[in-house]
């Protein structure tokens, strides 16, 4: 299968993301990046992946998507002023793609840019990388108290599919993991 280069995937996104003036940029991201992403993603989540699992994440199944303070942004900015900044490094998504089978498998925000909109642009920037490498089906699986990340999936057409009990590691115990789809339509 022949799976367009992720800079064409997301040219139209990115030109539609910069005429809204955000002082970003979406960028693949390459095994270089993995330490600045095991940082972001300690910083993010309270059981982030290693150096290791993330470096994995690095091959011909897998596309590594990263939003970045953009070149020319304005330091009066929040994004461009954030102390917090991993290297310019603001947040990322992973995905694995089989035939055309989709899974996020990681979608990664510094704390500090969360609420402010880039959540959205990294996962509508998934879903535009999953339509373009004709795929049928997005799939994801969430924390079920991870509210905010739920209803963002909702609110793109997610679904809940299922779940897996007792799945996720939290302080005295587990939580279920909430397993959600997305139809990708192929016009």
């Amino acid at each position: 299968m022949n799976t367009p280069s992720v800079d064409s995937s997301f040219a139209a996104l990115l030109a539609t993301q910069l005429t809204l003036g955000l002082p970003v940029e979406l960028v693949a991201l390459t095994s270089t990046y993995v330490p600045q992403m095991a940082q972001l993603e300690s910083m993010a989540h309270s059981h982030p992946m290693s150096e290791g699992n993330l470096a994995d994440c690095f091959g011909h199944l897998y596309r590594v998507l990263g939003l970045k303070l953009s070149a020319g942004s304005d330091a009066n900015t929040n994004a461009a002023s954030d102390p917090d900044s991993v290297d310019g490094l603001l947040g990322f998504a992973i995905v694995q793609q089989i035939v055309d089978e989709v899974t996020l498998l990681d979608i990664c925000l510094l704390p500090s840019q969360q609420g402010k909109g880039y959540g959205k642009l990294l996962l509508n920037a998934v879903m535009a990388s999953a339509k373009a490498s004709a795929a049928v089906v997005l799939m994801l699986e969430v924390r079920e108290s991870n509210l905010a990340a739920r209803a963002l999936y909702q609110k793109a057409g997610f679904i809940e599919s299922g779940r897996r009990k007792g799945y996720y590691p939290i302080a005295g115990g587990k939580e279920d993991a909430i397993l959600m789809d997305l139809a990708i339509t192929q016009e």
